[in-house]
């Protein structure tokens, strides 16, 4: 069974202004899809903020956090028995010998005095006399070896006492040079990591920028297509009929050539033809 071929056609276009909006953005559209419109994504590629000077200096400082350790040596210098040694004073022995000397002049003036008392009383020379003397000289021999002695040990207490503060302050600057320096290194880290944050927002920023730029004629385009689209239906669109042109029957195909044939022949064979 053959389907009759329809004597008319009517379809719905859209409106002849959107018609000509929507052929305007598609020629607008057909470069960006070839492939010499490539979008360079080099352009807006991530980027990593690189170090700051300030961290690449945090980073070599670390290396001295174990710079500690020359002051423990030298604390070890500064204990032991004969540690006191390097912190006797060099004139030490001259205010013993000086000491000394005053000493000896006092008490040989106090054996003077004495002696003038005995020759005044009519008693020098004699035996109680003399046990004085000697009991005065055992006396004198005794204080001065105990003023040398305390004079040598009052010298040997501050040098000791010296050589402990030394020893402690080296223990403290071993003990407080990491803490100062690692104070530092965090702060000089921390700075420079503000700055780098800071260098990496500016880097996101262009790549951003970079980005809405190489894809400003899409999104440009795009949003054309969508009010263009929303448009759409507020505008009444535009119907049109028109007639298909039918194909001719092989009847209607005979009777055309024979009446063709015919109109021939007319000529042919009638008034003004070959055989008129």
């Amino acid at each position: 069974m053959s389907i009759p071929t329809p004597t008319s056609v009517t379809q719905t276009l859209p409106s002849p202004y959107l018609t000509g909006a929507f052929t305007a953005l598609g020629e607008r559209l057909l470069p960006l899809l070839s492939t010499t419109a490539a979008i360079n994504t080099a352009s807006y590629a991530p980027q990593v903020a690189p170090e700051t000077q300030l961290q690449q200096q945090a980073r070599g400082m670390a290396g001295g956090l174990g710079d500690y350790q020359q002051y423990l040596n030298q604390a070890q210098q500064y204990s032991g028995p004969q540690a006191y040694q390097q912190f006797m004073s060099p004139y030490q022995q001259q205010v013993i010998d000086t000491t000394l000397t005053e000493f000896d002049k006092q008490r040989q003036q106090a054996m003077a005095g004495q002696q003038a008392q005995a020759v005044a009383g009519g008693a020098f020379g004699g035996a109680r006399e003399g046990v004085q003397r000697a009991e005065y000289g055992a006396q004198t021999l005794q204080d001065r070896a105990a003023l040398q002695a305390q004079l040598l040990q009052q010298g040997f207490g501050q040098a000791q006492q010296a050589a402990g503060q030394a020893f402690q302050q080296q223990q403290g600057l071993a003990s407080l040079q990491p803490q100062l320096l690692g104070s530092q290194i965090g702060a000089m880290s921390a700075l420079g990591q503000q700055q780098q944050q800071q260098q990496q927002a500016i880097l996101d920023a262009q790549a951003t920028a970079a980005k809405e730029a190489a894809f400003e004629p899409y999104t440009r385009f795009g949003l054309v297509g969508q009010q263009l689209t929303g448009l759409a239906g507020g505008f009444p669109g535009q119907v049109q009929t028109y007639n298909p042109i039918q194909p001719a029957s092989a009847s209607q195909t005979l009777f055309g050539s024979l009446a063709g044939l015919g109109g021939l022949a007319g000529k042919v064979l009638g008034k003004g033809g070959i055989f008129g």
